[in-house]
């Protein structure tokens, strides 16, 4: 009898257990993985590329360079969370949002501000802080539709995983959205968003010609609003005051070079001096270097001096070129406030723009030369 009655009991608190009601089939599931975010005519319009893990995934089956297809979709809304939910009503599958890798901003978006764009990112719990953001004036439906190196898939490129990339040549690092919020919104500070581009005319497939992402410069901001977009060009010195930088070539000198080296693992102090209601920067940098290329006989010390005063020049000269257009490439008033909060707001919180062209002061550059590689001629063995 109590066996009988345990067994009907259970029999009643199975009933009461939930089914697999929601279970999603993975494979029948649209991913977005990449944003591009445009403002036109009072209206977020926003183009996303989505793609299927039956496609991407690695497995037995998998024949490497076959070409992956890519979805665009394109919704419009007068909130960036109506332009993204109309993407479901003609999807026909599930779409998650949970694998967004990046976040492209076009200069009308910048414009318009960024405030509605990274409250709604924040807050939508399936994507995660750790995106990439970028900025772009090229067409949305351009920049999702390119295809990857060797046609891998469309994640294996600059645009959602750079890091391997500037690993090999570091100019403009990538910014993740969690860092630059935080940066949008601390006072005494330029932000950077790197401009990303399609470049043409260095790769072909066969003889169809093949535009590939590119980092052709930087769009900054103060205090939220968008103030400039500069070249790579005009850059170069911004490289040298980035502390994750993993590596990075100069010709020594620029104009007729005697020699190439490698530089990396860039250590840097500013340190401003106060003058009254004037503040100067000085700028140390500590950098390690090695000789890929040399086509001249010099002695190591007249080589690290040359490299030395080409860094030197790069930091100032962009340093210069930004003060134009009212950006702080440097954050030097940044240093400032963290550092004599106070003195800051005393001298600097009422200001446009706090900069001169003669508050960068000295600029001190130390290279140290680790090896010539694997190559190194007699020559050099005698220093200076």
């Amino acid at each position: 009898m109590k066996i009988h009655k345990s067994g009907t009991l259970l029999l009643l608190l199975v009933t009461l257990l939930t089914g697999c009601w929601s279970s999603k089939d993975l494979q029948t599931m649209a991913y977005a993985t990449t944003l591009v975010i445009d403002y036109v005519e009072d209206k977020y319009v926003i183009h996303a590329q989505f793609l299927n893990f039956s496609n991407i995934a690695k497995n037995e089956s998998t024949q490497i360079g076959q070409e992956v297809p890519i979805w665009i979709g394109k919704s419009e809304g007068t909130t960036v969370t109506e332009a993204m939910t109309t993407f479901y009503a003609t999807s026909q599958l599930r779409v998650f949002w949970g694998h967004l890798k990046a976040i492209v901003v076009t200069e009308n978006m910048m414009k318009r501000g960024l405030r509605e764009v990274y409250d709604e990112m924040n807050r939508f719990h399936q994507i995660r802080f750790n995106v990439l953001i970028y900025g772009t004036n090229e067409p949305a439906t351009k920049l999702l539709s390119l295809k990857s190196l060797l046609n891998f898939s469309p994640l294996e490129s600059l645009l959602a995983r750079p890091g391997q990339f500037y690993d090999q040549k570091s100019l403009i690092l990538p910014v993740y959205g969690f860092k630059f919020i935080a940066q949008l919104n601390e006072a005494g500070n330029s932000t950077l968003l790197p401009s990303l581009s399609i470049r043409n005319g260095i790769w072909t497939e066969d003889t169809t010609n093949k535009g590939m992402f590119d980092i052709d410069g930087a769009y900054f901001f103060n205090d939220l609003e968008y103030t400039a977009w500069m070249p790579i060009s005009d850059l170069l010195g911004a490289r040298w005051l980035q502390t994750k930088l993993s590596r990075s070539p100069i010709n020594v000198p620029n104009d007729k070079p005697f020699a190439a080296l490698m530089v990396q693992n860039p250590k840097f102090v500013i340190t401003p001096l106060i003058e009254g209601d004037e503040v100067r920067y000085n700028i140390e940098v500590k950098l390690s270097s090695y000789v890929n290329e040399l086509r001249e006989n010099i002695s190591e010390n007249d080589l690290k001096k040359a490299a030395e005063k080409v860094i030197e020049d790069e930091i100032r000269t962009t340093y210069n070129k930004a003060i134009l257009k009212k950006v702080d490439v440097y954050m030097l008033s940044k240093t400032l406030y963290r550092g004599h909060p106070h003195v800051w707001k005393r001298i600097y919180n009422k200001k446009e723009f706090p900069l001169k062209k003669d508050s960068l002061n000295e600029i001190k550059v130390d290279i140290h030369i680790e090896h010539y590689g694997k190559y190194k001629d007699r020559l050099y063995e005698k220093k200076g």
